[in-house]
């Protein structure tokens, strides 16, 4: 079953740190509980988004890289 995608961020062609920047940005818009999916070119998301994640506690569903191309699902920690 596809997770649903609530907001859709393409980062292709930015380099660090501009696509955490921003999907820090986009997060900050969107609510708990949400979906973003995350596209990228630079290999340095493979550590930056999952550490982001981490970090602000984001549920990192999926992680994947095709052919030069990296995506990330990522659900917004719900507010406590």
């Amino acid at each position: 079953m596809k997770q649903q995608i609530d907001n859709f961020l393409d980062t292709s062609g930015l380099l660090c740190p501009e696509p955490v920047m921003m999907l820090h940005q986009a997060v900050r818009s969107m609510a708990a509980g949400q979906v973003i999916e995350v596209k990228a070119t630079d290999p340095s998301t493979t550590r930056d988004i999952p550490k982001f994640c981490l970090f602000l506690g984001h549920e990192l569903i999926e992680q994947s890289e095709a052919e030069g191309a990296y995506s990330y699902t990522i659900r917004l920690q719900k507010e406590e």
